[in-house]
């Protein structure tokens, strides 16, 4: 086999340190990854191996030489992504998410995509006003579409943002919840709490709910509301009926947006009730004005080891050709 090598001038050794990582941890994850190998020279960066894998980890180290000049630091998230999207051939797919910024959180962290699939769906968003997104834990769905919200609001787009969610979860009820009716609804709603209060500040949050400009509600309070001047999310949407779903669409108002979010592999509903989620996709489709945006693993910000679990899920379920969980 003839050697190929391919060299990388990169004069800032700071950058050349993180792409090489603690103990040389993402170089040697990149030379697993791509069967290459990585070496240091008077040029810069050496990559030897057959032409076409040393073609591909070129593109792989420039992109993450422009990831480090943007963001200062290079995460194992990051580094995976990267390697994905030049093994699927989308090389410009990092390019084309470092400059876009959503909002700021309250402790100044910029909230941005990570992936191109988050690029997409934020794009989205821009272009239509009802935007469904489709995908596993950690893709960032709700999060996103949350931020969007407070940007619209920030910039008097709309006059209020409503989150809500449907009050159901697996094995659990309402009335056996202790409490009052806030008290039992409130563990349902916790995690949109929780992204609103690191967007907007637990202070600001308190006062913009106190003046009624940002409602969280479950989705039965939605009904025979009619939602105008809106930023609408509605979270959890598997767990919605058709006609849950129907009502929650019809409430949309002039001036408003709404984004519906959800995970067709968690659905929690009672056996034999069909998810709204599922059955949308076939009813709405072709509407002008309302896409529908699929994220994948590949678009997951956790913790890495939340995509091997998916993956080992969507594995058993295809050997189990039974085993599936929708519903």
């Amino acid at each position: 086999m003839i050697i190929y090598t391919i060299n990388i001038p990169v004069d800032d050794r700071a950058v050349i340190r993180e792409i090489f990582g603690n103990l040389d941890a993402n170089a040697k994850y990149i030379e697993k990854q791509m069967d290459v190998e990585l070496a240091l020279n008077r040029e810069g960066l050496q990559i030897c191996g057959d032409k076409t894998k040393a073609e591909s980890t070129e593109v792989i180290l420039r992109e993450l030489v422009e990831v480090l000049h943007k963001e200062g630091n290079l995460d194992q998230q990051s580094l995976e992504y990267v390697i994905a999207m030049a093994k699927k051939g989308k090389n410009e797919g990092i390019k084309q998410i470092l400059d876009e910024i959503v909002c700021v959180t309250s402790y100044g962290k910029p909230i941005k995509p990570k992936t191109l699939g988050q690029k997409l769906y934020l794009d989205s968003i821009d272009r239509n006003d009802i935007v469904f997104g489709i995908g596993p834990a950690g893709t960032g769905k709700t999060y996103l579409a949350m931020a969007k919200a407070v940007t619209a609001f920030k910039n008097k787009e709309v006059n209020r943002i409503i989150l809500t969610r449907p009050a159901v979860e697996a094995g659990e009820s309402l009335g056996f919840l202790p409490g009052d009716l806030q008290e039992k609804i409130d563990p349902y709603l916790r995690p949109l709490y929780d992204a609103l209060f690191d967007i907007l500040g637990y202070e600001n949050y308190l006062k913009l709910v106190e003046k009624g400009l940002i409602e969280v509600a479950p989705l039965a309070y939605m009904r025979g509301r009619t939602l105008d001047n809106s930023y609408i999310v509605l979270d959890e949407a598997q767990n919605t009926t058709k006609e849950q779903m129907k009502m929650f669409l019809t409430r949309l108002g002039f001036g408003s947006k709404a984004i519906i979010t959800g995970d067709i592999t968690q659905i929690d509903l009672p056996r034999g009730r069909k998810s709204g989620l599922v059955t949308i996709r076939h009813i709405l489709e072709d509407v002008e004005g309302i896409e529908f945006i699929d994220l994948t693993r590949h678009d997951i910000v956790r913790h890495p080891l939340v995509q091997r679990i998916i993956d080992a899920y969507e594995r058993h379920e295809e050997a189990n050709e039974g085993g599936t969980t929708h519903r």
